[in-house]
């Protein structure tokens, strides 16, 4: 087969039939519906990720096989199913019609092939190797992982000046996003919270202006305020400022307070969603929030002010009475005081809970025990803050998990 001619299709409002509903089809639409094509899918049956698609408005489903005559008016046909004389008979309506026909079943009876591809800011990556598909996306990935370190290209090419609200995650630096990863590489300053992944620093370019937020002027209100004024200042400078951050910067991160700031100056800022330790740290200890039939629920709630103190805006006692799980961040110095009103108003004192210290870190432990003895427990065996504190049921789900050897 001769070399392909590699091309972009310009396909924003244009007719493209998808034949076939399975797996393939499956993997193929949200490009194509990223493209903004109108879409036509023809197929007796789709999968229930397909049907989730269909809200979309540029995808519509004609649910029957394919006829001659699907394919009048479109501009690039994909056909995906598992029955060759099907293909044929769409690849050959295609051919009559001048119509570029991908086929997923057999490349060499193709009009065109369907590149591995990616993007890095504007930047579209396409790969074709010649049919061994495993070597295109390997290829692909390490172009895309080129670009978002700066190996590739000039690092100056496509940077966005503005402030990053960029969520770290809950510690491991293999779990921050791609996009944060991408902008810590792009930073031209980074201002990075204590519990922000710290191995991610080392990685920084040489000449990036590096702010540790926990060594700025003490006080809360002062240290805020010299984050907020770093922020706007070299926002106003035209440079690339990341605001990394733990976890996610609008859960009990203080974010939206630097968002505000931003805005006020005229600065452009951007949040960059975080997986937050409130979730992400349970589930690596294998305790899942919420779980068929245990509970349809979950809360989260900071516990930096005790129940009693006059500034806190937790309704404890209605607390109490949920069955389902409570997990509390920053709680570690308040938790007796925590633990105590929640009995008192009703939380049973047997009710399982576990505190998880250093999540996703290599030094992380956790300790199990009841409403009544988590803080204590915590205590006697020296597990301190950082630290999250999950109560409820599903304690004893996970507990049951290991006991029965099926946790990897």
């Amino acid at each position: 087969m001769t070399d392909q001619y590699l091309s972009g299709l310009v396909l924003e409002g244009r007719r493209v039939v998808v034949v076939g509903g399975g797996g393939v089809a499956q993997r193929r639409l949200p490009r194509l519906l990223e493209s903004g094509a109108k879409i036509d899918l023809i197929s007796p049956s789709i999968t229930p990720t397909i049907e989730g698609l269909l809200s979309n408005p540029s995808l519509s489903w004609t649910e029957r096989g394919y006829q001659y005559g699907d394919l009048d008016g479109s501009w690039y046909v994909v056909v995906a199913t598992d029955d060759t004389a099907v293909n044929d008979q769409v690849s050959q309506e295609a051919e009559e019609r001048r119509i570029f026909c991908v086929r997923s079943d057999d490349r060499s009876r193709a009009t065109a092939w369907t590149p591995a591809s990616g993007q890095h800011d504007n930047v579209t990556i396409g790969v074709l190797g010649g049919g061994d598909h495993r070597r295109s996306a390997a290829v692909r990935d390490a172009i895309l992982e080129g670009l978002r370190t700066g190996e590739l290209g000039a690092r100056e090419a496509g940077k966005h000046p503005g402030v990053y609200l960029v969520g770290g995650g809950p510690g491991d630096p293999d779990l921050i996003t791609v996009r944060g990863r991408r902008l810590l590489a792009e930073a031209d300053v980074v201002v990075a919270d204590r519990l922000a992944p710290q191995q991610l620093l080392d990685e920084l370019h040489p000449d990036v202006e590096l702010f540790d937020a926990a060594k700025l002027p003490r006080g809360r209100a002062a240290q805020q305020e010299e984050i907020n004024r770093i922020l706007v200042d070299r926002g106003q400078q035209g440079k690339v400022v990341v605001r990394l951050k733990g976890g996610d910067p609008y859960v009990f991160g203080r974010g939206f307070e630097e968002a505000l700031a931003c805005a006020e100056a005229g600065v452009r800022w951007t949040v960059v969603p975080g997986i937050t330790s409130s979730i992400s740290v349970p589930a690596v200890s294998g305790i899942p929030v919420t779980h068929r039939g245990v509970t349809h629920e979950f809360t989260v709630v900071s516990g930096h002010i005790p129940p009693s103190h006059p500034d806190s805006l937790i309704n404890w006692d209605a607390l109490a009475q949920l069955s389902g799980t409570l997990v509390l961040l920053m709680a570690v110095e308040n938790l007796a005081a925590i633990t105590e009103r929640l009995i008192a108003a009703g939380r049973r004192a047997d009710t399982p809970a576990a505190a998880i210290a250093d999540g996703t870190l290599p030094g992380q432990r956790m300790v199990t025990s009841d409403l009544a003895g988590i803080a204590a427990t915590m205590a006697e065996a020296g597990v301190g803050a950082p630290a999250i504190v999950v109560i409820g049921n599903v304690v004893d789900v996970a507990a049951q998990a290991r006991r029965d050897g099926t946790r990897a």
